[in-house]
């Protein structure tokens, strides 16, 4: 397993944030670029973006990130990009306390063709 600076930096992820057992959740754009990773469905809770940290083992990497809200706390992310997919948690932890967990699936958004 070797650590990567950036290695996700220009890659965004469309897909749905879903607490445990639904079936269906908010619409989420997950954009890693400058070595900063943002979860679009959060800005609207005041989470800014926060710098991640990618491992890779083969084809696959593995990512965490921290953001934080000054009204709601932290969200502790992490995730796994295998291909053009993206499967990840995030916690939301208030007051020092663990609160609910959520999973996000997504699909990378192909790239404008260069003009």
């Amino acid at each position: 397993m070797m650590t990567a600076t950036n290695i996700l930096d220009g890659r965004r992820f469309d897909g749905v944030v879903l607490e445990r057992g639904k079936t269906s959740g908010d619409a989420d754009t997950l954009i890693f670029e400058r070595g900063r990773f943002r979860s679009t469905a959060c800005d609207r809770w005041g989470y800014g973006d926060g710098p991640y940290t990618a491992t890779v083992q083969g084809e696959t990497v593995s990512f965490t990130v921290e953001t934080e809200s000054p009204k709601y706390g932290q969200l502790r992310w992490k995730g796994v990009v295998n291909g053009e997919r993206l499967d990840g948690s995030l916690v939301m932890v208030r007051d020092g306390k663990s609160a609910v967990e959520k999973w996000v699936v997504a699909g990378e958004v192909a790239s404008a063709p260069a003009r």
